[in-house]
């Protein structure tokens, strides 16, 4: 081979090297501070609530319908599988965050879970919702994967890795 060729090539090999290690850089990062579309997502989501919420309520004043806040609304949060088994949190119309960060309302210790991984929050009509916020491995609601912010009933397990929550009334 020619002085040239032998160059070449192991400039290529040194380029591909150092590709590698910005990909696993890049993915230990989001691994441990989360990727932004997630949180642009959950901005975009945010902002759009507020428009669909309106129109059920207008539907509910003409029917003369009250608000969902009923005598069966959950009133706590219970861990009943995984490492933190027993753990209740009492539902008080806050967002309640799931996942391995510190600053998570329920900080998971479980190699599925994702830093930022799941959030529950309320509606307008007091129903309660589950969102996956683009987690690795998911989050199930009744052996379903969630794709897209869902309604929670009371007793319906909700599974993060080998974590599984329930609304509890």
């Amino acid at each position: 081979m020619s002085e040239l060729t032998l160059t070449v090539m192991r400039l290529g090999f040194l380029a591909v090297l150092w590709l590698f290690v910005i990909v696993a850089v890049q993915v230990i990062r989001s691994d441990l501070f989360g990727t932004r579309v997630t949180q642009r997502a959950a901005r975009r989501a945010e902002n759009q609530r507020p428009q669909q919420r309106q129109q059920p309520s207008r539907q509910q004043s003409r029917r003369g319908g009250g608000g969902g806040r009923g005598r069966s609304a959950p009133s706590k949060l219970v861990v009943t599988e995984g490492s933190l088994t027993g753990t209740t949190v009492a539902l008080q119309g806050q967002t309640i965050t799931l996942g391995r960060a510190h600053d998570s309302t329920i900080v998971l210790d479980d190699d599925y879970a994702s830093s930022r991984h799941a959030r529950i929050y309320p509606d307008r009509d007091g129903q309660w919702i589950v969102e996956d916020l683009g987690s690795t491995n998911g989050t199930y609601l009744d052996r379903t994967r969630l794709t897209t912010p869902t309604p929670i009933q009371p007793g319906a397990p909700i599974r993060i890795g080998k974590t599984v929550i329930e609304l509890r009334k």
